[in-house]
């Protein structure tokens, strides 16, 4: 198995439940190691960057609006094949189609306000930390 680092994101929806410690311990027993974290609120210049990728899409503004509405927990999560293993806790973007015991299907509230972000490959997790994160801000 590969060793890998991937960016989750604890969205305002679950900050605002102060749901991010039950979070992150589903992340945790799911074999995740939390490797560097930190609470920010996020300005729409950088939600706007963030989202880049998204920005022709219909939801872009509502989703920009709704990053920038409360504090997020942005965390670099390390263990073998990292991505895939957090998408799977993650669970499917809309919470009413998602696994029973997954992320989403426990604690998100819609598609937008599903609680947790996570990168969906080794180049975008790489951005995404990088995005957040400087090399000294990771601890492993």
């Amino acid at each position: 198995m590969a060793v890998e680092r991937t960016l989750s994101i604890i969205k305002p929806d679950a900050t605002r439940r102060n749901i991010t410690g039950a979070i992150t311990a589903q992340l945790e027993e799911a074999g995740l190691r939390v490797v560097a974290q930190k609470r920010l609120r996020i300005d729409r210049a950088q939600a706007e960057q963030f989202y880049a990728v998204h920005r022709d899409r219909a939801f872009f503004d509502d989703l920009c609006d709704f990053m920038t509405s409360g504090p997020i927990v942005v965390q670099v999560l390390e263990g073998d094949n990292a991505i895939s293993r957090n998408r799977d806790v993650m669970g499917a973007t809309n919470p009413a189609n998602a696994k029973e015991g997954t992320i989403r299907k426990e604690f998100g509230e819609s598609v937008e306000a599903n609680s947790v972000h996570g990168s969906d490959a080794p180049e975008t997790a790489a951005a995404e930390i990088a995005f957040f994160f400087s090399g000294t801000d990771i601890v492993g």
